[in-house]
């Protein structure tokens, strides 16, 4: 409840965010929020790794409708990468860089991901793992918003994806 409420105002006013926001937010006397986490730091730190566990992202990709052709496939998956991609950047940049090394994380396997490509294998000229692992890279690398300007879309981005991976 405390970590939830403090997500979005952690966006809003980064780690600026006081305690009494933090409470009122959650509907809770602020000194819960101390006996909980021994203080904002820690309640911060809670929050991001909330905020970059990976089974939201995982859950998402699984509500992907299995039945749909490769070009929709990708382009939901892809619509649910980019979201993530943004979330994430907006959190990092919230929070002081103190907090930077916590928030860190190497790119892994996305299961759901790689479920949903191979249902699609016949079309891939690479196996759905390292299809999905370059789908990931390239969706972080042409939607971050300190390394492009405007994010591709979907379909662009798809288009992309599949000139080097797509059956001719």
């Amino acid at each position: 409840m405390i970590v939830s409420a403090t997500l979005p105002l952690l966006l809003e006013y980064g780690e600026r965010v006081t305690s009494r926001q933090i409470a009122e937010a959650a509907g809770i006397a602020e000194g819960t929020i101390f006996r909980a986490f021994t203080d904002k730091d820690e309640l911060i730190a809670a929050v991001l790794e909330v905020a970059l566990d990976q089974q939201p992202l995982e859950d998402a990709l699984s509500a992907i409708d299995p039945s749909q052709s490769l070009d929709g496939a990708l382009d939901a998956a892809i619509a649910v990468l980019q979201q993530r991609v943004i979330d994430i950047w907006r959190l990092v940049s919230s929070v002081g860089t103190r907090f930077h090394e916590r928030s860190r994380r190497p790119l892994t396997d996305s299961h759901a991901l790689v479920r949903l490509l191979e249902l699609h294998r016949d079309e891939l000229s690479v196996p759905p793992l390292p299809a999905g692992r370059l789908l990931r890279a390239l969706t972080l690398s042409t939607t971050h918003p300190m390394l492009v300007d405007e994010p591709m879309s979907p379909h662009e981005l798809r288009q992309l994806f599949l000139h080097g991976v797509g059956r001719c």
